[in-house]
Formats: structure tokens, C-alpha cells, sequence
């Protein structure tokens, strides 16, 4: 088995160089961290994250836990997150709760035990004030603030009203929100409250839908849409809270012979890769992911160097006008 020792040998410099780009530690020149890495990848040379986190009292890896690591949100998320962890000399240790408290609960133990440099919680089943990391930093992303926690949110209202504010725009008079999952409380919820007032401001009638958790678990709303579309007649306009649910509102409609744009004009939430995919293209509001990513990353990496940092954050959002809205 390669030592650093070989690793130093093979690059041609000392095992304290070696040591130093490991560990992300000190200035060290591209072409030195070249000559290293490439040596450790031909010698399969693995550091002992364990030893190394052991030795400096905090390891060089983030814990990041999510409720459902295959939904396009979330994906989207990881991926930024990995990038933005490596950009900064950080990897992560990826958790699935599954929206599972216990499986949380383990999961932000296990962080503890490995002494991670923080922790970025994306699933919100612990309560916020049983979370006991000593002194490892939590960013709780897209969970309610709390007074003495980082967290980072994006407009949640904003996007709300620009949503329902363009349905309205674009004619709609019978409005339909394909809301959040019953008796959850999240920033999320704000969509709904800024759905509510422009619809009152502008005398527009409307109707909510929420699901419940399984529906979301399963991230299956086909049945609950259907449902829902033949109950409630005449609807002209529909805002709903993701891309997801979006995509499988026009999957519905296909099937009912509602025609979008036409019949039924759609704006959906996150703009994740699935709205640039279905016919019609949805129209959406942007979530800021990649700088969601970028902060929380920064967040940790500034807890973790001793430096003041903004506690609580909210990212603006955007409107994105594609096919799903626009007459033709």
C-alpha cells in the first residue's frame, strides 16, 4: 500500500508538500498540486480522512442531508454543492432521510462522530432546537429561521407573487395553486400566502391544493392533478410549487385533452432541467441554486476559519417566461 512517503517520492517533493496540498493547507503552486495528484491517482494513494480529521480535531468533508436525493430540486442542489465543497477543499458525506426523523437524527450524528467541518440541513423532520452538533455548524437551507442558526432561504414570497401576478397578466381569471404537503410548515408556505394575496388584490377567483406526505414521497402527483382538474371546473390558470408537479400537470392535461397554453396557461417553481424538457416548456420561477450552494459552502468554510458571518440570508428570484404561458 503507497505511503506519502512514495506520493512525495514519485512528485518529486517533500512529504510535508504532499501533506500541505492533502489538506489544502498553505500556498501551493498549480503545477506542484498537479505534480501530486497526478502521482496519488498512478500510486492509488487514498488519504485516511478519519486519521487526518483525528489530527486536525475537524475533517475536510461537509455533511450534506436532503430528504430525496432523485428529486430534480434537490439533484440540482447536490450537484452545486459537491462543486462548490470542491472548489474550497471540501468534500461531502451525501445523506438521504427519506423525511425520516430517526434516519436525520442518526445522520447528523454520524456528522458529529466524523467531526465534520459543518453541516447543511436540507431536511427539515428534527426540530431545529434538538439538533445538538456541539460546535460544528449547521446552514439550514430552505428551513424556517431560526435566532442563533445560519440559514439561507430564497424569496419564496417574491416568487409567489411574480407567478401569480403573470397568470393574471396573461388573462387568467379562475387560478388553481398546486400547493405545499399538509400540516408541513416551510418557507415554501410563503408561495401560498403571496398566491393568496395577488389573487384577492385583483378580485380573481382561486382554488388550493395541498397533498400529503406520501404523495410527496413518492413524487407521483399524477393521480392527485387528474383528480383534481375534474373536480374543479373552468380553471384558466395554474401555479404550482415545482417544476415536478408542473411537468406532471401537462402529462395530465395530454391525457384530458387541455390544451396548454390554450386551455390552460401553467407557471411552475425552481427551473430545474425537467422545465426546459416537456412540451410545452414551462414557464417558472428561478431559484437561485448555484448561489444557494456557493453561500452555504461559504458559510461553513467562513464558521470554520473563526469569521463573522450574515447569519440568516434570503436569495432573490426570478420569472421565466417559456412556452407554457405564451399564446401562439
Amino acid at each position: 500500500m503507497a505511503t506519502i512517503v512514495d506520493v512525495a517520492k514519485l512528485a518529486g517533493v517533500t512529504p510535508t508538500t504532499v501533506s500541505r496540498v492533502i489538506n489544502n493547507r498553505g500556498y501551493i503552486s498549480e503545477k506542484t498540486r498537479n505534480k501530486v495528484n497526478e502521482a496519488m491517482d498512478q500510486l492509488g494513494y487514498q488519504p485516511n480522512e478519519i486519521a487526518r480529521s483525528l489530527t486536525k480535531q475537524k475533517s475536510n468533508t461537509i455533511g450534506v442531508i436532503v430528504p430525496h436525493i432523485s428529486h430534480p430540486y434537490f439533484a440540482k442542489l447536490i450537484s452545486n454543492l459537491e462543486n462548490e465543497a470542491s472548489k474550497n477543499g471540501y468534500k461531502i458525506i451525501l445523506c438521504n432521510s427519506k423525511e425520516k426523523a430517526e434516519k436525520e437524527k442518526q445522520y447528523l450524528d454520524m456528522c458529529k462522530s466524523n467531526r465534520v467541518a459543518g453541516i447543511i440541513l436540507c431536511s427539515g423532520n428534527v426540530e431545529s432546537n434538538k439538533i445538538n452538533t456541539g460546535n460544528i455548524p449547521v446552514v439550514l437551507l430552505e428551513k424556517n429561521f431560526e435566532d442563533g442558526k445560519l440559514g439561507i432561504q430564497c424569496d419564496n414570497y417574491q416568487g409567489g407573487k411574480l407567478a401569480t401576478e403573470h397568470l393574471i397578466k396573461s388573462g387568467c381569471k379562475r387560478l388553481l395553486h398546486f400547493s405545499g404537503v399538509i400540516d408541513e410548515d416551510m418557507p415554501a408556505d410563503n408561495r401560498e400566502k403571496a398566491f393568496i394575496d395577488i389573487c384577492n388584490e385583483n378580485n380573481v377567483e382561486y382554488f388550493i391544493r395541498k397533498y400529503d406526505i406520501d404523495t410527496y414521497n413518492e413524487m407521483n402527483y399524477y393521480g392527485y392533478i387528474k383528480e383534481t382538474l375534474k373536480e374543479i371546473e373552468n380553471i384558466d390558470g395554474i401555479f404550482a410549487s415545482s417544476d415536478l408537479i408542473a411537468a406532471q400537470v401537462i402529462q395530465v392535461c395530454n391525457e384530458l385533452n387541455i390544451r396548454i397554453p390554450q386551455d390552460i396557461k401553467l407557471v411552475g417553481f425552481d427551473d430545474v432541467e425537467i422545465a426546459k424538457l416537456t412540451t410545452p416548456t414551462i414557464t417558472t420561477i428561478h431559484q437561485p441554486i448555484k448561489e444557494m450552494a456557493k453561500l452555504a459552502i461559504e458559510l461553513v468554510d467562513s464558521k470554520y476559519k473563526n469569521i463573522e458571518v450574515n447569519e440568516q440570508t434570503i436569495l432573490p428570484i426570478e420569472l421565466v417566461i417559456r412556452n407554457s404561458t405564451l399564446n401562439k
